[in-house]
């Protein structure tokens, strides 16, 4: 085991006594927090669109999983499109903080939430609101590329699939779970910005918008990448990702640190040798 890497340590296993107990703590304290005073939350929707897209960006639906998954994903359509209605068209003032969750509330079958894929502890399983994660990871990603501020994000623990296809760099998602792992968000700028959501017929559409055209344009990319292989003999990926600023005359102004990911392989990194 890597002493300076606490993540090359094996998977803990908790009982099932010690899982409830533990999220029943953790949802009180995310309760307490949306109750608190310290910060303004964001509740006002609109209809119209603030007229400057900061950033706009979208992402497939449906993946081809084995048959037994599809349901799962045509599931998450409509997990979407629910939690896409209590969130399309929020403006975010200056000053106020976006909670994930705290808009959206709790997925349940009485407000029509499906079964959908979900990951937990490991395991690939299914369960009510799953799928949801693509929202956020959308959400995360354009917060990237705009001067808001991510007060609070949850890194995913797994690396589910290989990299054919993918667009982002690794680990640039937000994993949720309600209530208590939260994606928040804070305007520390001086304008109005707008989150508009649709799901369309073949993508999850996003973008940020605002009252101005954006000042800067934001490049992520990333560092330090490197797949280590534990004691326990799973294989952790590692990567860490900066962020580029640039004007509008495309200057470099600066290059910004943004955190590092550490993620249990959930498939082999080695290529089978040819027979």
């Amino acid at each position: 085991m890597d002493p300076h890497d606490k993540h090359l340590r094996p998977p803990i296993h908790r009982s099932w006594l010690r899982l409830h107990l533990g999220k029943a703590y953790y949802t009180g304290k995310r309760y307490l927090l949306w109750c608190s005073p310290r910060f303004n939350w964001a509740k006002e929707r609109i209809k119209e669109w603030l007229p400057c897209v900061q950033f706009a960006h979208a992402t497939p639906l449906i993946r081809q999983l084995r048959g037994d998954q599809m349901e799962w994903q045509r599931n998450k359509v409509t997990n979407l499109k629910l939690a896409v209605a209590r969130l399309d068209g929020l403006v975010l003032h200056p000053g106020e903080t976006f909670s994930y969750w705290r808009l959206i509330g709790k997925p349940s079958k009485r407000k029509g939430y499906k079964e959908g894929m979900v990951l937990f502890l490991g395991q690939i399983g299914g369960d009510i609101g799953g799928g949801l994660c693509q929202l956020s990871n959308l959400i995360f990603w354009m917060t990237l590329h705009t001067p808001l501020t991510v007060v609070e994000r949850y890194r995913h623990s797994h690396d589910v699939f290989p990299d054919s296809n993918r667009t982002q760099p690794f680990g640039s998602g937000a994993t949720c779970a309600y209530p208590h792992r939260d994606l928040m968000i804070r305007n520390d700028t001086d304008q109005d910005f707008q989150l508009c959501l649709r799901v369309g017929e073949t993508h999850l559409e996003g973008a940020w918008r605002a009252v101005r055209p954006p000042e800067r344009r934001y490049e992520i990319v990333e560092r330090e990448v490197r797949i280590d292989q534990a004691s326990w003999g799973g294989y952790i990926r590692h990567n860490a990702l900066y962020r580029k600023v640039y004007d509008l005359e495309d200057r470099l102004l600066e290059e910004q640190f943004l955190f590092t990911n550490d993620a249990i392989m959930m498939y082999s990194p080695l290529l089978p040798e040819k027979q």
